[in-house]
């Protein structure tokens, strides 16, 4: 008996998407990473830090720092940071460093706006996130850097972020808000086995960087936390996020590229990233997103084995008219869902402009997304799709995806692509060819 030309198509469907995610494997297993003890170390009480959580340590941190660099050549060195709270503003590390905090171990972060230092705008973003100019430097820096470990006994870093939260929502910040840690241009970057608490605005930020591997981390903070988002790879490639659970106020995973016209001219794209093993609560985001700033690009993601509960999105993809750039080639299986209020969302119309010089000519690409093996529930709306008029989004293929809603079911328009195993019945938009899903595959496959 001949099966159905659709069922075919399904299993070489899967066949192939089956070997994209295999071969997206490298990323994450591929061991760039020395784990190996330093062969110096040295304990921040050497340089007179006090872990009293009312001491400020910011000096102690930057002498420490200091005379680490001199072991560089030397096959790096370790700080490590003992039991204690360990008060302290912004500073930077340097390369071939691994910063060791200790089980009971909490580096906390300065409410005092005065000790952080203020730094120029990403030239991606050309301004603050939040306010045009200048903004806060992180509290965990790295420029330039190579080889950087960051890890423990599961110490833990506490951003205190409550002030922050207060002066956004009051409109007295002075700059954008700081993150807990950003690396900017380095290279071989390893964060593993912490707990983050509390962040200012973003917890983990790799911009510009290449072969960046986060695992084991517990990020949380308060419900109410305005915009506070989890780990946020930001113009990076080869970056392996696994084995972690967020908790924050606003996404919890969010892939980023730059912003209007400034991402477009600087042009890094954030490409060849695998997430899996993550369990996600976002009640006022989603647990997993794509821009809405993506004007460099975002191609070539695999994503795997989440749990999203108790938020308001579980997988959105956004960008809006000005953006320009691409969303591509992103494959996302071993999704379940539950509490969810919309389970899917694509939506081209999200997302505020850095001034008013952006070109409304230029219009986002967001094509070759797979959704396959979802299950929900107590889901609200299972999907909203709504693509720019004069730039349809494509190639939009969907597979093995069971959802109890509990409302109208799907929302779409300027949207296309195949749905295949899907309930609950997907709109007409999604029901034509499925041969457009068997390319996107095929391509996303062969140009690893």
């Amino acid at each position: 008996m001949k099966m159905p030309v659709a069922l075919v198509w399904l299993l070489a469907f899967t066949n192939l998407l089956l070997i994209k995610v295999e071969s997206n494997n490298a990323v994450c297993n591929n061991n760039n990473f020395k784990l190996d003890p330093r062969p110096h170390s040295v304990s921040i009480l050497e340089f007179g830090a006090v872990g009293d959580g009312k001491s400020l340590n910011t000096l102690a941190f930057q002498n420490a720092i200091f005379y680490l660099k001199s072991f560089a050549d030397k096959g790096g060195a370790q700080l490590y940071v003992p039991p204690g709270k360990w008060l302290t503003g912004s500073f930077n590390l340097t390369s071939h460093l691994t910063l060791f905090l200790e089980k009971g171990a909490t580096i906390l972060a300065s409410p005092d706006p005065s000790h952080w230092d203020i730094v120029s705008p990403l030239p991606s973003y050309g301004r603050g996130v939040e306010l045009p100019g200048k903004r806060y430097r992180s509290l965990i820096n790295g420029d330039n850097l190579l080889d950087v470990v960051i890890t423990g006994d599961n110490g833990t870093f506490d951003g205190q972020g409550a002030a922050w939260w207060e002066w956004l929502e009051s409109g007295t910040l002075n700059y954008s808000r700081p993150h807990i840690i950003e690396f900017v241009s380095s290279k071989n970057i390893l964060i593993s086995n912490l707990t983050f608490l509390n962040a200012p605005s973003v917890n983990i930020h790799p911009v510009y960087c290449s072969h960046v591997h986060i695992k084991k981390v517990l990020i949380e903070t308060s419900v109410d936390s305005p915009y506070v988002l989890g780990v946020v790879p930001d113009s990076s490639d080869n970056v392996c996020l696994e084995d972690s659970t967020i908790n924050v106020g606003h996404d919890t995973v969010s892939l980023k590229s730059g912003w209007d016209q400034y991402g477009i001219n600087y042009g890094r794209p954030t490409t060849t990233v695998h997430i899996r093993n993550l369990i996600l609560k976002s009640p006022t985001g989603a647990g997993i997103s794509f821009g809405s700033e993506m004007s460099g690009g975002i191609s070539d993601v695999t994503v795997e084995g989440l749990t999203i509960h108790s938020s308001r999105v579980g997988v959105a993809f956004r960008t809006t008219r000005g953006r320009g750039g691409y969303i591509r080639n992103i494959t996302i299986s071993g999704v379940v869902l539950s509490g969810v209020d919309t389970a899917i969302v694509a939506d081209g119309h999200t997302g505020s402009h850095a001034d008013d010089r952006y070109d409304r000519d230029a219009l986002p690409v967001v094509t070759h997304i797979v959704l396959r093996n979802f299950t929900g529930e107590g889901i609200g709306l299972a999907g909203n799709f709504a693509g720019i008029g004069e730039s349809p989004f494509t190639s939009i293929c969907l597979s093995d995806v069971h959802l109890k809603t509990s409302s109208e079911s799907w929302v779409c328009s300027n949207v296309s692509g195949y749905a295949e195993d899907v309930t609950p019945e997907p709109c007409k938009e999604l029901m034509s060819s499925p041969s457009s899903c068997f390319a996107t595959v095929a391509e996303s496959y062969y140009s690893w």
